[in-house]
């Protein structure tokens, strides 16, 4: 896909006045940059084609990824890097007196996704085209992203993300595949020769799904692979059935919004029925599309992997089984072996409240034959335990339905020949305490793959002044090959290396404090610490006890006005759920306890507080590469991987963590010398849990300097959070701190000081930050699905797409 200067600006040039009839002096920036979107998705489209086609001949097995959320963020600058076009378009577009940046802007953040969740699921997709792996996205295009966050009197408000208002230049609407989806309506099934049944429907309710394709590039390997998101449509046959504005808007509702309020019935059905909607649409056009290799179906597991990103799509076993039986005419025993092999499932939890559960009710109503289809796998599963003499605790804690709910995570595991965690912790939680019964019925189904990061966009694009330090120090192959960052090492005594990591980080705090500035209206010092915490606002993440830190920081200032420390700014940037009252009564407390501090003529600049608003993608690229400290501090045993530690860690940022997640191999991979830990492991959390002897009165009564900070919540001392403070002490004190931040507090404030002590000793920090940025190569998402290709989906690459030369 390479491209000259004078070949761009001549076709760009071009194509602004074929879409626009203007020249380049007259265009906005919005025009400008759908002009050059353009431009990209027809260079790559040939690729796109070629790719499909190469497929096509080579009869490749390819990997279909269904995940309820992608989070991409902005495609231009990643598509411009992975097509090789980056730096001769950012040199012509300057030429014609065009700032590539303000083009940037204009891209709004896709709103497909909301937190770790969707963005490993990205991840994956740009790492997949990258190692020239044969491999699709599916999942919905939803018309508003999440919500648009804003704070008004330090409370968080949602308003609509209404992403795609202006049209999306990277999607391609393919009206040739849209296929039906049918829910509601009666079935039965009829006798039509002996021992053979078929469902007969009544009065089914019909929606069309319109696939939306979306090209991933890889990097720099002339691959193109796709991301199909699907939106809802009423078919033109239908549409005499639905008169009113109100029933029309209640079916287009459907790819509306990711994660509709599921507090009340309507919600929870619009959940499942999404569920089901890109399920079905996604296996329809699986199916479709393996048809045309004229294979006979019962070899569509040596063809197509399907992998299942959390419960969400677990609705794809039973709808595979379900076109099997009745499309297919296949035997039961035939179409559950080939839905075995075909399907895998990776658990990204282990919180009881996030394994997903509907009612039987709910099920039997909206999806009549689906329901019918997992009753059978239950019968069946439930029988064939029995035959093999299993325990009858172990068969009643595994079955799929029970207590008049459908456990989706039961299902994805007894449909699926393999079940991941995503960090080794994780999975060895599977094992031995979520879910031991399955692990004892199928010990070889359970394996680990710890989760990755495309470190394309989070060193090579959000830290090109970092990058282009690496690439003069250790060569241009690390971004290639991510492990050969390990090459950095040789450099760790070198003052001038270190120097110019410094250098480059403190461009990037410099460049974050302007735009605090700009944005909050709040003056930050780049030569201040910047302890970033960015992650889904959740008890379990504890941004609580990051807060209750900055409480004692400003108390102890208050008490003796006459210390010192280093200067630092907390930065946070966290949404929480529209229904999470006790998530959102978090933030409130952080944004009042914000305006105290950083308005208190005592404290000087010695503590800043930062919550920025709205975080997603674009945010997290500006705050990353300016981070010093990354703060990872969810109770152990609760956070299954977490991502965000593996891309500050990538930037230079020094982990401050509690043993869980992927933060007990990010301290094997750099050594206990360069992170911070703290806090009771798995084993105590565990202890607690069994033994009922937490007791959180305990530390409150006979701890002083955790009763004022607690108490700073209730007496006055924060003002603005009365409701919202007694809130907070009840949970800690009434409750019993049911995330044991009491436990932690002490161990904490004294990780938080050694983080001081190595900071204020430059030459150390700045050996910890590289020897971070050194072993950070191993996290990275392309060796994540190299093993998920080998051990898992079992898919190779093409010849030449896994390389940087790619097809001639």
């Amino acid at each position: 896909m390479k491209i000259t200067k004078e070949q761009f600006q001549k076709e760009f040039k071009n194509r602004l006045n074929e879409k626009y009839a203007m020249g380049v002096e007259d265009a906005s920036a919005n025009e400008l940059y759908n002009t050059l979107g353009s431009m990209m998705r027809a260079a790559y489209s040939s690729k796109w084609h070629h790719t499909w086609k190469n497929y096509l001949a080579n009869q490749q097995k390819q990997v279909y990824y269904f995940s309820i959320e992608f989070l991409p963020g902005k495609l231009l600058e990643s598509n411009l890097l992975n097509m090789d076009w980056l730096e001769v378009v950012e040199e012509s577009l300057e030429d014609m007196g065009i700032d590539l940046k303000e083009l940037i802007n204009v891209e709004p953040d896709m709103g497909l996704g909301n937190g770790g969740l969707g963005r490993l699921a990205s991840c994956f997709m740009d790492s997949i085209a990258s190692c020239g792996l044969p491999g699709n996205g599916n999942g919905i295009r939803y018309q508003y992203g999440l919500f648009k966050q804003k704070f008004i009197d330090g409370y968080q408000v949602e308003l609509p993300d209404d992403w795609l208002n202006n049209g999306n230049v990277w999607e391609v609407r393919k009206d040739s595949k849209a296929v039906n989806v049918h829910f509601f309506g009666d079935v039965h099934l009829e006798e039509v020769e002996y021992g053979k049944l078929k469902p007969v429907y009544k009065n089914q309710q019909m929606l069309r799904a319109v696939p939306y394709d979306t090209g991933m590039i890889g990097y720099k390997n002339e691959m193109v692979n796709t991301v199909r998101l699907w939106s809802v449509e009423i078919p033109a046959s239908e549409e005499v059935h639905y008169r009113s504005i109100e029933e029309r808007r209640a079916l287009e509702d459907l790819t509306a919004v990711l994660y509709p309020d599921d507090s009340n019935e309507k919600g929870r059905l619009t959940r499942l029925a999404q569920e089901y909607f890109f399920v079905s649409a996604g296996i329809q056009s699986i199916v479709r599309y393996f048809k045309t290799l004229n294979v006979s179906i019962h070899n569509i597991h040596e063809y197509v992997a399907i992998h299942i990103n959390d419960t969400h799509p677990a609705l794809c076993i039973p709808e595979f089984m379900r076109i099997l039986l009745d499309e297919e005419d296949l035997t039961w025993e035939e179409a559950w072996a080939i839905t075995l092999k075909v399907m895998s499932y990776t658990n990204h939890t282990i919180m009881a409240e996030a394994m997903e559960k509907w009612s039987v009710d709910m099920i039997k109503r909206l999806l009549p034959r689906i329901y019918q289809i997992i009753e059978e796998i239950d019968r069946r599963f439930v029988e064939d335990m029995s035959l093999k003499v299993y325990d009858g605790k172990v068969v009643e804690n595994t079955k799929i339905i029970k207590h008049g709910e459908v456990h989706m995570a039961h299902l994805a595991i007894i449909g699926s020949h393999s079940i991941n965690g995503v960090a080794k912790l994780h999975s060895e939680l599977l094992k031995t305490t979520v879910l031991p019964d399955f692990y004892s019925i199928y010990p070889n189904r359970f394996n680990n793959k710890t989760n990755g990061i495309a470190q394309r966009r989070w060193l090579q694009l959000s830290n090109r002044s970092l990058s282009e330090v690496l690439d003069k120090t250790i060569g241009t192959t690390w971004r290639h090959d991510p492990l050969d960052l390990r090459l950095l090492l040789n450099y760790q005594d070198d003052e001038k290396v270190l120097e110019e990591i410094y250098q480059s980080k403190r461009k990037n705090k410099k460049r974050l404090a302007d735009f605090i500035e700009d944005h909050s209206g709040i003056v930050v010092s780049p030569d201040a610490i910047f302890d970033v915490q960015i992650k889904r606002l959740h008890a379990y993440k504890r941004q609580l006890l990051n807060l209750m830190h900055i409480i004692k920081c400003y108390q102890d200032i208050k008490e003796n006005p006459e210390s010192k420390p280093h200067p630092r700014v907390f930065i946070f940037g966290a949404k929480a759920a529209p229904s999470y009252t006790y998530a959102k009564t978090i933030i409130k407390c952080i944004n009042e306890t914000a305006q105290l501090i950083n308005n208190d003529p005592d404290v000087k600049d010695l503590i800043k507080i930062v919550f920025l608003e709205n975080y997603n993608v674009s945010l997290a690229e500006l705050i990353i590469p300016a981070a010093d400290v990354s703060e990872q501090i969810s109770l152990a045993t609760k956070e299954a991987s977490g991502t965000s530690n593996m891309k500050l860690m990538l930037n230079g940022a020094v982990t401050l963590a509690t043993l869980d997640g992927a933060n007990i191999e990010i301290r094997d991979a750099v050594g206990d010398e360069n992170i911070c830990t703290f806090g009771i492991t798995k084993d105590e959390v565990y202890d607690y849990y069994q033994n009922q002897s937490y007791s959180a009165v305990s530390y409150y009564e006979n701890d002083p300097v955790i009763r004022r900070v607690i108490e700073a919540f209730i007496d006055g001392t924060i003002p603005n959070i009365y409701h919202e403070g007694t809130e907070i002490f009840d949970s800690l004190i009434r409750y019993n701190d049911e995330f044991f931040v009491l436990r932690d507090f002490k161990s904490y404030v004294e990780a938080q000081e050694k983080i001081e002590e190595c900071y204020k000793d430059q030459n150390h920090w700045r050996k910890m930050s590289l020897r971070n940025i050194a072993h950070a190569g191993a996290f990275t998402s392309d060796e994540t699905v190299k093993n998920y290709a080998d051990e898992i989906w079992h898919i190779d690459t093409l010849p030449n797409y896994g390389d940087e030369k790619g097809l001639e």
